[in-house]
């Protein structure tokens, strides 16, 4: 029964009820300082809550923001602050939550829909696919070493205030280079360099540096180091946000510097691509001791506006056959013709090439699952020969997609 269960949308001064609403879901407490940093991002006009009675029991909302997908940027709902109190579970919330988000996101004209996913188990029966996955490094820096190489650029250090303007314009030129990688607005940069004790977990404050040449700025990485004593010998970590570069000396010269700072023993990066460059500079990529997991999911909420804004790393021209159990509208043959150029999709009654459901089509939207893996696992079915080789090729692009935050 979910006749007592009510869907609003909540007003900016509901934020502290939300916050326990979320503390509760995720069997954490917010901290004040966090839950600040929390709301800078947030818009109450694109969240939704949960009411049964006089309390709040379930949190949705959206962060409107582009996100760079082969060859373009494309309007996408970032889905996130999602949370159902353990007392009103098994009551169809998230249903009803999934429904109006996906409603409002078409409303908006929003193709796509994004998100991290607390467990992929919970969002897979919504459509959305895993679409990025991300390497983890945690490199023992005693073990490992970076080519020498001529650099024409330096290294400034400062505090990521000072040099903000310097990382948001490099972040403004390169994202939207790599599928996966989301626009910034001032909000969510203010987010991004939030530096109060709950994010630190006693590691040191947000440190930043930028590689610069005559030319300007080239690359920038945000760190911060926990210190570790073993013995009276100096263990520590050095824990990486980001690195983004535009220019392979940039790239070397700030891991060089990550991996050389004074008394740590190992370098961490939560969030690499899995073609970070990395893999490639080390002379012992072992010691590097990588992980790999799901990263960004990728839900399509418009199958023809989706398909027309992306590029196609070869020409293609088939008839797709896709399956939406939660979304009718999307269920039916699009006529596919893309190019590196351009792309358009329709509605045909043409007979289909290939056939899948809306979740294996987010898998394969951002370039970075091969349709024939998926066609591999029994996902897509190839109906003309010879298309499936041709489909799969023209959905890869040229970079792996990759990501620099969790939202």
């Amino acid at each position: 029964m979910t006749d007592d269960i009510t869907i609003e949308v909540p007003s900016a001064d509901d934020w502290d009820a939300m916050v326990e609403t979320l503390s509760d879901g995720f069997n954490e407490v917010w901290e004040p300082a966090a839950a600040e940093a929390e709301r800078l991002p947030f818009e109450p006009e694109r969240a939704l809550v949960a009411r049964r009675g006089g309390q709040m029991v379930g949190t949705a909302a959206i962060w409107t923001r582009q996100l760079s997908v082969p060859g373009a940027v494309v309007p996408t709902g970032h889905v996130t602050l999602v949370s159902v109190r353990p007392s009103a579970r098994r009551r169809g919330i998230l249903t009803r939550f999934m429904r109006q988000e996906m409603a409002d996101m078409r409303a908006a004209g929003e193709p796509l829909a994004a998100l991290w996913a607390s467990e992929g188990r919970i969002y897979q029966r919504f459509g959305y696919g895993s679409a990025c996955r991300v390497l983890a490094i945690a490199a023992d820096t005693r073990e490992v070493r970076l080519p020498a190489r001529p650099d024409p650029g330096r290294l400034r250090e400062g505090a990521p205030a000072e040099l903000r303007d310097a990382m948001v314009k490099l972040y403004d030129q390169l994202y939207a280079q790599r599928p996966g990688r989301s626009e910034r607005g001032p909000k969510v940069w203010d987010y991004r360099l939030a530096d109060s004790e709950p994010f630190r977990r006693g590691q040191t404050t947000l440190k930043a540096i930028v590689h610069e040449t005559d030319a300007g700025v080239d690359g920038y990485a945000l760190w911060r180091v926990a210190s570790k004593w073993e013995n009276g010998v100096p263990d520590g970590e050095v824990r990486v946000l980001e690195v983004l570069a535009g220019d392979p000396a940039a790239y070397t010269s700030l891991w060089n510097f990550l991996f050389t700072l004074d008394l740590t023993r190992s370098t961490h990066l939560r969030i690499g691509a899995v073609d970070e460059p990395l893999q490639f500079l080390v002379n012992e990529p072992r010691r590097l001791h990588t992980g790999m997991k799901d990263g960004l999911w990728i839900r399509v909420v418009d199958v023809p506006q989706a398909l027309a804004a992306r590029r196609y790393a070869a020409p293609v021209d088939l008839v797709l056959a896709v399956e939406d159990g939660f979304l009718p509208e999307n269920t039916g043959r699009w006529r596919l013709n893309g190019a590196p150029e351009d792309a358009t999709c329709v509605a045909t009654t043409d007979e289909p090439d290939l056939r899948c459901d809306v979740q294996a089509l987010g898998a394969a939207y951002l370039g970075g699952t091969p349709l024939t893996t998926l066609a591999e696992a029994g996902l897509v079915a190839e109906l003309r020969p010879g298309a499936l080789a041709k489909a799969s090729v023209a959905f890869g692009w040229h970079h792996s997609p990759s990501v620099l935050e969790v939202f």
